[in-house]
């Protein structure tokens, strides 16, 4: 297997396991009243259930977004930033337009 491949499942499975923890926590700590939900409906399993998948959908992602991140390239040595170049200063200049005459308009009063 290439090695991105077995980095993502790594990155997933740690960010699936903060999501069992998250979860847990919500449980241990009955945030808004989650425990008592969970174990008074018929549907608790399935919601805890749904609740660790979405989560860990999200962990694993972020997860693996962070460490790709993080990875270093040791080759990049070059100077970072970019170098100012000058602005090119541009200075007003006069276009000279030809205009044509215009015909004499015939009924135009004459004065």
């Amino acid at each position: 297997m290439e090695k991105l491949i077995k980095h993502y499942i790594t990155q997933v499975l740690i960010g699936f396991m903060i999501s069992g923890v998250f979860v847990a926590g919500l449980l241990y700590f009955n945030v808004m009243n989650l425990w008592y939900l969970v174990t008074h409906s018929a549907d608790g399993i399935l919601a805890v259930f749904m609740l660790w998948l979405f989560n860990g959908i999200v962990f694993a992602g972020v997860q693996f977004a962070i460490s790709i991140m993080r990875m270093k390239d040791d080759d990049d040595d070059e100077p970072r930033g970019g170098h100012r170049q000058r602005l090119l200063q541009r200075e007003p200049q006069l276009i000279p337009i030809r205009v044509e005459a215009r015909p004499r308009d015939p009924f135009s009063a004459k004065r």
